[in-house]
């Protein structure tokens, strides 16, 4: 058998590192994009009909998927159907190339297709297996299917969005999926790790659950609750744990978020506002007393922040270092001069629209030089090198194709 060589330029600290994506929309690809940023060689592997739900997410651009060409930037694109006799032959054959599977399928469809974890291991006894699911392995959620908002809601951050007086939120982007995604990679970076120091290299299956991912963002909230008897819920934007911490409004309906919760900054803030005196009344002196007093403190914040335009308010809370910015949109990122000094928006190179916009590499390793990736390549893109490598004839793959395999 041949062995298929390795083709990224990315000399990151996963360099050498050969990764299997076989997930499918954001979690379990991003989680392997983030590998990939770091020098990871990432397969991407798609049924051959080319229905992965992302590759049709909004908007689009000349009937491309934007989304799909940076979540899986950085990849090589192949096509193979594993639930065919013949796929499942070929994927099993494959296995021993790779350090580490990714797969997000709904627990046990894999067994289903016969590529359970005991026949996964026999294939390839080191290979690491990032099984990223709503609900993990085990438990009477297990089978249940997995979306972005669904984790959101039962791990209690969506109690958490919106006024007071209004109904939970969720925000317009999927942030239970590219939290879980950040585990994942996470996750198999320390499987990595470990199989690097052990000197009997053996498989691991990483059981993630994307719901139990962003409940562990959430850390205090079950002390709360049992030591308390407190439940956290929504509040807009103001903070109910440190203050003053919320957003405002200036004259010209500029809208920025204001950070004086020390001791110290709410002094140069009060200072800042022309109301030195405030920060030494019993109400406001620190910050147990001025969250006890946070309404008054807010609309006394929002009368001041009201009355100026925000290039004068950006001047005088500069002058006083406090922590503020303009709340911004992505047009104010891409011309942030900071931003722009740091390249943190890098230009992928795209077959189809020349270049698209994405975030950098984050973060930056010194003595790594600068890696720009390509986006997310069309369907089975690099079928005939990657199968050729793995020693499959031309008249081999002509017929897998053929046979609707790859």
């Amino acid at each position: 058998m041949h062995t298929p060589q390795i083709h990224s330029s990315n000399k990151g600290p996963l360099s050498g590192i050969r990764i299997l994506d076989m997930a499918t929309v954001i979690a379990g690809p991003f989680a392997a994009t983030l590998c990939a940023d770091l020098g990871a060689e990432v397969t991407k592997l798609e049924l051959p009909a080319s229905n992965d739900p992302l590759r049709t997410f909004a908007p689009m651009k000349d009937h491309h998927s934007l989304y799909w060409k940076v979540t899986n930037r950085g990849k090589q694109g192949i096509t193979l159907d594993v639930r065919k006799p013949k796929g499942r032959e070929i994927f099993l054959r494959m296995l021993p190339l790779f350090d580490v599977l990714v797969e997000n399928f709904r627990t046990g469809t894999l067994d289903q297709w016969g590529l359970d974890i005991k026949t996964l291991h026999q294939a390839n006894p080191q290979l690491i297996i990032l099984r990223l699911t709503g609900f993990g392995q085990t438990g009477p959620y297990a089978r249940r299917p997995g979306f972005a908002r669904i984790f959101e809601a039962m791990s209690g951050f969506t109690n958490l969005t919106g006024m007071a007086e209004g109904p939970p939120q969720h925000m317009n982007y999927p942030l239970g999926d590219v939290v879980s995604g950040l585990f994942g990679a996470f996750s198999i970076a320390a499987a990595l790790v470990e199989s690097s120091q052990s000197k009997n290299r053996v498989g691991r299956e990483i059981d993630l659950s994307a719901t139990e991912a962003m409940m562990r963002l959430l850390d205090p909230l079950a002390a709360e609750y049992e030591q308390l008897n407190y439940i956290r819920a929504r509040t807009g934007s103001r903070a109910t744990y440190t203050a003053p911490s919320n957003i405002y409004k200036t004259s010209d309906d500029v809208w920025i978020s204001v950070v004086g919760s020390s001791e110290p900054i709410f002094k140069r803030f009060c200072s800042a506002m022309g109301v030195d005196e405030l920060a030494n009344n019993s109400k406001f002196s620190n910050n147990q007393s001025r969250l006890k007093n946070l309404d008054e403190l807010d609309q006394i914040i929002s009368n001041w922040c009201s009355s100026q335009t925000f290039e004068h308010l950006a001047v005088v809370l500069n002058k006083n270092e406090v922590p503020f910015t303009k709340v911004y949109g992505i047009d104010d990122v891409l011309n942030d001069p900071h931003f722009k000094e740091r390249k943190a928006i890098i230009r992928l190179p795209d077959e189809d629209l020349g270049s698209i916009p994405a975030p950098c590499i984050v973060p930056r390793f010194s003595g790594v030089a600068e890696y720009i990736p390509h986006s997310g390549s069309k369907t089975g893109a690099h079928n005939i090198s990657f199968y050729s490598e793995l020693g499959l004839s031309n008249e081999e793959i002509s017929q897998l194709k053929a046979d609707k395999v790859i």
